[in-house]
């Protein structure tokens, strides 16, 4: 560390001021600013200038460096579980009393039409809007339901269906997988 003597130009570490030293009293050194105003430093936060190696730094640079410290590293997204990824991204309930507000006076036939209709509504939904997994929720009852949904599903040639997911839906939900165009 070179000493500092009186007419050198120094700059002061944590701050973008640049001055000439007037005076030299042990460790405190008193310099003249750029500004005219006579303040006093301790030798360890004074750099001296040496020519094309001294420290040119503005106060949009500082201001710039601080907000960098200042502000959180960025967060990595959230890693997705193995058995969230294999969860279906949509679910149908068919079960008549959510389709309808009432099934008074309505016949089988014509809950099982309004059912079916809502099924393949959704399923054109879901492959629109490249859905891959959708589970419909048929309940367990007689199978009609179940049957005719199987029967719709095979008329489309990039679907297969399968039972859902034991555990959640138990016997009466069964899950499709849409397979997308490349």
């Amino acid at each position: 560390m070179k000493k500092i003597e009186i007419g050198d130009k120094v700059q002061v570490l944590d701050d973008t001021m640049t001055g000439t030293v007037t005076r030299v009293h042990g460790d405190i050194v008193t310099m003249r600013s750029s500004d005219g105003f006579e303040l006093e430093f301790d030798r360890s936060e004074l750099l001296v200038e040496t020519g094309p190696t001294s420290i040119k730094v503005s106060n949009f640079e500082v201001a710039e460096a601080k907000n960098q410290k200042d502000t959180p590293p960025k967060k990595r997204p959230a890693k997705v579980k193995a058995k969230d990824r294999t969860m279906p991204k949509m679910e149908v309930d068919l079960h008549i009393h959510q389709l309808v507000p009432s099934n008074r006076g309505m016949s089988n036939f014509d809950m099982l039409n309004i059912q079916l209709e809502t099924a393949k509504r959704q399923l054109e939904f879901a492959i629109k809007k490249r859905i891959q997994k959708v589970v419909f929720i048929h309940g367990v009852g007689e199978g009609v339901l179940k049957e005719e949904l199987y029967y719709l599903f095979r008329k489309y040639p990039n679907i297969t269906h399968y039972d859902a997911d034991y555990q959640k839906y138990g016997l009466g939900a069964t899950e499709i997988y849409i397979y997308q165009n490349p």
